[in-house]
C-alpha cells in the first residue's frame, strides 16, 4: 500500500511547487484512492473555501474529496463573509488559520494567492488563478496515464486560448517529460514566464510547441485538449474572441488528423460548437468525463499529502 509522503513545499500554489517524483507520487495516490485501495482518515481537518470566482466541479471535488477523507469543509463565500467588505487578505488569512487546516482559494491575480500564502500558517491551494490551475492538471495527467500507462511517448496537444490550463499544462508536461504542443490564434499565446519555466525544467526547446496552426499541432498527436476561449472575467471580449478563434475548434476533422488512439478532454464547462463540437464531446476518443471524475481522486490525493 502506498504510504503519502508530505510534500516538501508547504503550499500548492504553483505546478511547479512539486517536484517530479511528487507529482508522480500525487498520481499513483490518486489512482489509489480511485481504486478503493487506499484509506487515509483527516478526521477534524478542515479545508476552508474562498472562491472569488464561481465553480462546479473545483468546489464540489474539494467538498467531496474532504469527506472523503473524513474531514469537513466550511465554503466561506465572499458574498457572505468579510471578504467582500474589503477586509485586507493578511487579516482574513491569519485569522482562518487558525480556523482551519488547509485553504483552497480560487480567485484571479496569482498575487492574491501568494498573499494568502505569506499570511497563512497553514498550506494554501491554488484552486485557480488567472496564470495557472493545477489542480485541473492533476486530473488531467491521471486521466492521461489510465488511458495509456505510461506518459514518455505521449503528445499532448491543447487548441485553444494559452490560458491558465494551458500554461498548466505546460508546467506539469515539463515535469513529467511529456511533449505540449499549444496551438492558439496569434496574439494569444502562453505567458512568456510559464514558456521560459518550462524550457528552463525540460533543457529541450523540443518538448514544446506553439504553433498558430492547429492542423500541424494535432498530427500524429496523442491527447488533443480545449477549454474555453473566453474565460471568466473576460466576458467584455468575448465577442472579438469567438472570431479569432473560429478555427480552433476541436471537430471531427481536426480528429481524423490526430493518432488513431487519440483521446479528447475538456476541462469543463464547455460551449459546445465552439471550442469543441457536440460530435467529439460525446464521441468514444472522449474521455472528458473520467477527466471531471478525477477531480476528486486528484484533490484527495493532494490533500493527503498537506494535510498528513
Amino acid at each position: 500500500m502506498i504510504k503519502p509522503k508530505k510534500l516538501a513545499s508547504r503550499n500548492f500554489l504553483s505546478s511547479l511547487d512539486m517536484t517530479k517524483e511528487e507529482a508522480i507520487q500525487i498520481l499513483d495516490i490518486a489512482r489509489s484512492f480511485k481504486n478503493k485501495d487506499l484509506n487515509i482518515n483527516l478526521k477534524n481537518k478542515v479545508l476552508g473555501l474562498i472562491f472569488d470566482k464561481s465553480s462546479t466541479r473545483t468546489r464540489v471535488s474539494f467538498q467531496v474529496a474532504m469527506s472523503r477523507l473524513g474531514g469537513t469543509t466550511i465554503d466561506l463565500n465572499p458574498t457572505t463573509s468579510q471578504i467582500n467588505r474589503g477586509e485586507p487578505i493578511k487579516d482574513t488569512a491569519r485569522v482562518l488559520s487558525r480556523y482551519c487546516d488547509a485553504i483552497a482559494v480560487r480567485t484571479f491575480n496569482q498575487s492574491n494567492l501568494e498573499e494568502y500564502a505569506k499570511w497563512s500558517t497553514k498550506p494554501v491551494i491554488n484552486a485557480l488563478t488567472d496564470l495557472e490551475h493545477p489542480c485541473q492538471a492533476i486530473a488531467d495527467f491521471l486521466t492521461i496515464k489510465e488511458e495509456f500507462g505510461e506518459l514518455k511517448d505521449v503528445v499532448i496537444t491543447f487548441i485553444g486560448d494559452g490560458n491558465n490550463v494551458a500554461n498548466s499544462l505546460i508546467l506539469n508536461g515539463a515535469l513529467l517529460g511529456v511533449e505540449i504542443r499549444i496551438a492558439c490564434p496569434k496574439g494569444y499565446e502562453p505567458d512568456s514566464s510559464i514558456i521560459k519555466k518550462s524550457v528552463d525544467i525540460t533543457n529541450n526547446t523540443e518538448m514544446l510547441k506553439i504553433t498558430n496552426d492547429p492542423i500541424s499541432a494535432v498530427s500524429g498527436a496523442n491527447v488533443l485538449y480545449t477549454d474555453v476561449w473566453s474565460s471568466m472575467g473576460e466576458e467584455n471580449q468575448k465577442e472579438e474572441k469567438d472570431k479569432d478563434f473560429k478555427d480552433f475548434c476541436i471537430n471531427d476533422y481536426l480528429l481524423k488528423k490526430a493518432a488513431v488512439n487519440a483521446i479528447v478532454l475538456h476541462c469543463l464547462p464547455a460551449y459546445r460548437e465552439k471550442e469543441i463540437t457536440d460530435q467529439v464531446i460525446e464521441s468514444k476518443n472522449s474521455r472528458i468525463f473520467d477527466q471531471a471524475e478525477n477531480r476528486m481522486h486528484a484533490q484527495q490525493a493532494l490533500l493527503a499529502c498537506l494535510l498528513q
